[in-house]
């Protein structure tokens, strides 16, 4: 089982953020912009916890020993069953350097959206945060 997947699963906010790169770059499935740097992801991916429930793994793809993973999760946001999987890459020092999220259906990529733009603003500030101390 892949390292991130055992911290999301025990719900490690401080494990998640220690398996990411100083300069990980975070690609939303609904912001155009990815999202460059280690506080702002792990601010993202905190709140991703708050606004998702029933969040579980499902399957992993991709060899333990490489350097790419897909993890496929299945959760409920607002009513919505949504199914997505994280695409990672790790560095050299194989912590996450690369993350991307993908999710279905629009109906739920819709339900996402909103939730997560109800937290942009204690997302930014704990970002702000983090990066200043």
């Amino acid at each position: 089982m892949h390292p991130f997947r055992q911290a999301v699963e025990r719900r490690d906010e401080a494990a998640i953020e220690a398996l990411l790169a100083e300069d990980v770059v975070f690609t939303s499935p609904i912001a155009f912009k990815p999202y460059p740097g280690k506080a702002i992801t792990a601010a993202i991916l905190r709140a991703v916890m708050r606004v998702l429930d029933d969040f579980t793994y499902v399957r992993e793809i991709g060899d333990p020993e490489g350097r790419d993973h897909a993890l496929v999760f299945t959760a409920t946001v607002d009513s919505r069953r949504i199914q997505g999987c994280d695409f990672l890459h790790l560095d050299e020092d194989g912590k996450i350097d690369d993350f991307t999220v993908m999710v279905r259906p629009l109906s739920a990529a819709q339900a996402l959206s909103a939730a997560m733009g109800a937290q942009f603003d204690r997302i930014t500030q704990e970002a702000t945060e983090a990066a200043g101390a």
